[in-house]
């Protein structure tokens, strides 16, 4: 009877052994986060990637994603959002008022995941195609009340330590009612802070800087369709810079801002939002590219919200899209999100656009 126990005891015990979870498999083997990238196309719905996607010559780098969800981007005020309150809702995890920066209902400050990543030691980047002080980028850096503050949002990049800013917008940083410069006071700080009229992106010491700001235009930067060209070489250095910037173990987070695709839709031009949105996959193949290869980023692409009601109407075909518009603002159609890389299974399903920020903030074991 004693041997018959002792053969099932070691039985019982042999069969556990073979299913327990081995060292180095399992969750405990899945690859950490490190890094964050998240790339917000502006104004851009799903008729938008379709245009993008039926004009493209070759599949789309969003075509790649096997991880997509669907975000509720209504704001406290108003089911039609604005970019103040979408991408506050991002950044800060918080449904606020249109036109509200980094604030809640209350106006009072709401700190933001840019912030609580770099107290918590990683480096932080923002890339944008509209000026800096716009309403994406500010709601990741700034707290105000009203968006089109723009001279008091530009003062909240030496509040910050953020590590890599490159947007439009020179006028907000010098040649200020306050006769501030703000781009010496940042020098002073310890950045390379330079504009396009004085160096070229791709002249700036990008292996040596220890933090860069970069100005591309006095105001509004260009359309794509007119000659501009800084997002993607901006997205490959600054990706290069920020993993080699990041202090301490930690990684990075960085912002990339498709800022026009909105303003195609605003202006109701189809070709427009197609060349913005073209331009912008290319922003996410770099980000995938370097997702790929570290294998701890998390890559998350959505939008604010839609613009312009946008339809591709009968009579298009693949390459020539002949667009139409019920409105020449946004409307509060379910947003796209895609995402890659550890963590990215969170990203599936439908939700708030709030529950960005606490995804983001989970795949890092953010407290």
């Amino acid at each position: 009877m004693k041997k018959a126990i002792l053969l099932i005891t070691w039985v019982f015990l042999l069969i556990t052994a073979c299913h327990a979870p081995k060292h180095g498999t399992g969750d405990a083997a899945k690859p950490e986060v490190h890094n964050i990238i998240l790339l917000i196309g502006d104004g851009m719905g799903i008729s938008q990637i379709s245009a993008g996607l039926y004009s493209s010559p070759k599949p789309l780098s969003l075509e790649q994603f096997r991880v997509i969800g669907l975000h509720k981007s209504y704001s406290a005020s108003n089911l039609i959002t604005d970019s103040a309150a979408g991408a506050t809702a991002f950044a800060s995890g918080v449904k606020t008022y249109n036109g509200a920066i980094g604030v809640n209902t209350d106006t009072l400050p709401v700190q933001t995941i840019l912030e609580e990543m770099e107290k918590a030691g990683y480096c932080t980047g923002l890339i944008a195609t509209s000026t800096i002080v716009h309403a994406t980028p500010a709601a990741f850096i700034a707290h105000v009340k009203e968006r089109h503050l723009y001279d008091e949002i530009a003062e909240w990049f030496l509040k910050t330590d953020i590590d890599l800013f490159v947007g439009g917008g020179m006028r907000f940083f010098e040649n200020r009612p306050d006769k501030r410069n703000l781009m010496e006071e940042l020098r002073a700080k310890g950045y390379t802070a330079q504009d396009s009229s004085s160096m070229p992106l791709e002249q700036l010491p990008w292996k040596k800087a220890k933090k860069i700001a970069y100005l591309t235009s006095y105001e509004d930067p260009a359309r794509y369709a007119d000659g501009r060209r800084y997002l993607v070489p901006a997205v490959q250095h600054g990706l290069d810079f920020l993993s080699r910037c990041a202090r301490n173990g930690k990684g990075f987070f960085l912002m990339v801002e498709g800022s026009q695709i909105d303003w195609g839709g605003h202006a109701n031009d189809s070709d427009y939002i197609i060349s913005e949105m073209l331009e912008f996959d290319k922003a996410v193949a770099e980000a995938l590219a370097f997702a790929k290869k570290d294998k701890h980023t998390l890559v998350i692409v959505t939008a604010d919200h839609e613009t312009g009601g946008y339809a591709i109407l009968p009579g298009s075909s693949m390459g020539h899209i002949q667009g139409g518009f019920n409105t020449d603002y946004h409307t509060a159609d379910l947003i796209p999100v895609f995402a890659y890389g550890p963590g990215a299974e969170a990203f599936a399903g439908i939700y708030q656009n709030t529950d960005i920020y606490y995804k983001m903030k989970n795949s890092l074991q953010l407290k």
